[in-house]
């Protein structure tokens, strides 16, 4: 299983962004998906993921009513939209697959994109 994360770039606060996760060599149908991101110097955080089955969704509390995830399985894809962007949304994220959402670790990993919010 191979995840692309794209759609990340350098946008002003209160912007927003939409980061995608492209699944390669596999059906997305059999993954729960997370975003993770990490800033300099700080340790990596779960910032929202998708169940595989019912579709529950999770929001780490510092996203929560900004940021929407969603999945569509015939695209493989999943999608983090990202609203009212504040400059600590700063970081690289990364889009990760396993069979049940994790706030802590995945299975398999995808290379970050690089979110960037000025001030």
């Amino acid at each position: 299983v191979q995840l692309q994360a794209s759609g990340g770039g350098l946008v002003q606060t209160g912007d927003s962004l939409r980061l995608s996760c492209i699944i390669f060599g596999s059906t997305l149908d059999y993954y729960a998906i997370g975003w993770f991101r990490q800033a300099p110097g700080k340790e990596r955080e779960g910032v929202s993921c998708i169940s595989r089955s019912d579709r529950s969704t999770y929001y780490a509390e510092s996203v929560k009513g900004r940021f929407t995830i969603s999945r569509d399985n015939a695209k493989n894809t999943v999608y983090l939209q990202m609203n009212s962007l504040k400059p600590e949304d700063t970081a690289v994220y990364s889009c990760a697959a396993d069979r049940r959402c994790s706030d802590v670790d995945m299975d398999y990993w995808g290379k970050g994109t690089l979110v960037t919010v000025s001030s």
